[in-house]
């Protein structure tokens, strides 16, 4: 949503994308030797010779392969299909949700299905929040839209809370280049997520603490306990409140707020990474202390993702990726009506902007959709196709609603046909819609499935315009039930083992850091 009035100063915003990225880069590097610990820290700064570079971490990895798709396609014309493609082609980071992504699409399963299908226990896991500043500094005060793509990006290797989580950071980390009150900022996160998900639960629990003057292991250990009920260790909706706790007990000092998020445990590069990010958009590049930036410059080192097959290289410097997101905003600009107008004008906030901005009628929309959703996108027709469940047993009858969007401002009536395998069967073998631009049709079927002799079964379905002769043949994956197996959480796993491995390879990267060439 557009807010009338609303301008920033171009190298005001610049600075605080700036800022934004060295933030990200420091508190990753800050909280990646305590990851995984499920006890508080005591960390008060870098515990490692860094020798002027930063650690690499996923975190920042996989905005680099956002950014670039965005070059290459144009920000606005991002989509699911692309994100899963995307996915399946530069993202290697092997670990739980990502690798879970990654073969739900390379199987055919894109975005949403992708996070949603086979990612127990990692559904409401970490990836996907702690990758929303790219949105954030290419929307600045402009939360709706900030969150629109955040859950393009979420959707690709997470559901429910694991999506809630980054619309909350993409949301506050947006408002955060007008609005300069944490706890407005915060507000205007928690408008974006549902008010009874976890997420926004575990937010006010640190809020309800700091209110009462509670120090922060109080406040850190209510969620812990809480969270130990059912979620366990390494889950968005704790973690996110740990960063929040971070800003909150930070109380605006930099080296305190990342610190004192490290200081929770858990997902410790995360959060730390998160936090310092809203501190680099609050209070700029310049509000960052050189004592901070001096151990690991400005290089980004990378661990997660394939450079190979890019249109465009992912950015090798702090300062590179800085020139490359607002080049893109300005891009942008020019083709989004609802984009904040960057001037060499100064900025005009208008008052009471925060309340504008916590506007809840897009993230609501964004809340209501279906997880086994998936879309086709044809020359001349949108098909969405909505599984009752992608998952399916013989013998045992699933719907399927089939939906078509057409981009034309005149009527086309879109001819549905099956072509099914050998063994199944369908209450109507062809269907008939009608749509128009803004507008779609609507056919329901209910298959029967046959025999399934592998994991995936892809049955066809042939989709024709009326005035169009030619076929477009649409290859829609279902999944026999029972046929994957879910990757185990720590919880399942040794805990002491688990720990001792953590422990071992903890050790063997401060050896290798330290005895690296310089």
């Amino acid at each position: 949503m557009k807010i009338e009035n609303l301008r920033l100063n171009l190298s005001e915003y610049r600075d605080k994308v700036y800022g934004c990225w060295l933030g990200k880069n420091i508190g990753g590097t800050l909280g990646a030797p305590f990851e995984g610990q499920r006890v508080t820290n005591d960390c008060t700064f870098y515990t490692q010779d860094l020798k002027g570079d930063p650690l690499p971490n996923d975190d920042l990895d996989l905005q680099l392969i956002w950014l670039s798709m965005a070059e290459r396609h144009g920000l606005l014309n991002l989509n699911s299909r692309l994100f899963g493609d995307y996915w399946a082609s530069h993202i290697i980071g092997p670990w739980n949700e990502y690798s879970v992504a990654h073969h739900n699409v390379r199987n055919g399963f894109y975005p949403p299905i992708s996070g949603a299908l086979n990612n127990d226990p990692w559904k409401y896991s970490n990836g996907a929040w702690i990758r929303s500043e790219i949105w954030a500094c290419l929307f600045p005060g402009n939360p709706d839209q900030a969150i629109r793509f955040a859950y393009l990006d979420a959707s690709c290797d997470h559901c429910g809370e694991g999506i809630y989580a980054e619309m909350y950071t993409a949301a506050l980390e947006s408002a955060a280049f007008v609005v300069k009150d944490l706890r407005k900022l915060i507000a205007i996160g928690l408008s974006k997520v549902p008010a009874n998900c976890r997420v926004a639960k575990y937010v006010n629990m640190v809020c309800d603490a700091y209110d009462k003057g509670e120090d922060w292991l109080t406040a850190r250990n209510r969620v812990v306990e809480d969270n130990n009920q059912d979620l366990k260790w390494f889950q968005a909706p704790a973690n996110v409140a740990y960063a929040t706790l971070g800003l909150l007990y930070g109380e605006g000092d930099f080296g305190k707020t990342i610190c004192r998020a490290v200081n929770c445990g858990d997902d410790t590069d995360c959060t730390g990474a998160t936090a310092g990010a809203v501190m680099g958009i609050m209070y700029g590049r310049q509000g960052i202390p050189q004592k901070w930036l001096e151990p690991i410059g400005e290089k980004i080192l990378t661990c997660a993702i394939n450079r190979f097959g890019l249109m465009t290289m992912p950015p090798a410097s702090i300062r590179e990726l800085t020139n490359r997101t607002v080049r893109l905003a300005r891009e942008t600009a020019d083709a989004d009506p609802d984009f904040v107008p960057l001037s060499s004008e100064p900025a005009q906030i208008p008052e009471k902007v925060e309340e504008a901005l916590m506007d809840t009628a897009q993230a609501k929309a964004i809340w209501d959709r279906n997880p086994f959703q998936m879309d086709y996108y044809l020359t001349n027709a949108t098909v969405r196709v909505i599984y009752e469940d992608p998952q399916v047993e013989p013998g045992k009858p699933t719907k399927v609603r089939i939906e078509v969007r057409n981009p034309l401002i005149s009527e086309g009536v879109y001819h549905l046909r099956w072509l099914l395998p050998e063994g199944w069967s369908v209450d109507k073998a062809e269907g008939c819609t009608c749509s128009k631009n803004y507008f779609y049709g609507w056919q329901e079927f209910v298959l029967t499935p046959g025999p399934l002799s592998q994991s995936v079964t892809y049955v066809t379905l042939d989709v024709r315009l009326h005035d169009r002769f030619f076929p477009n043949y649409l290859s829609i994956p279902f999944q026999r039930k029972g046929s994957v197996e879910y990757p185990k959480s720590y919880e399942e796993t040794d805990c002491e083992e688990f720990e001792e491995q953590a422990f071992r390879l903890r050790r063997m990267l401060k050896h290798l850091n330290e005895n690296s060439p310089a």
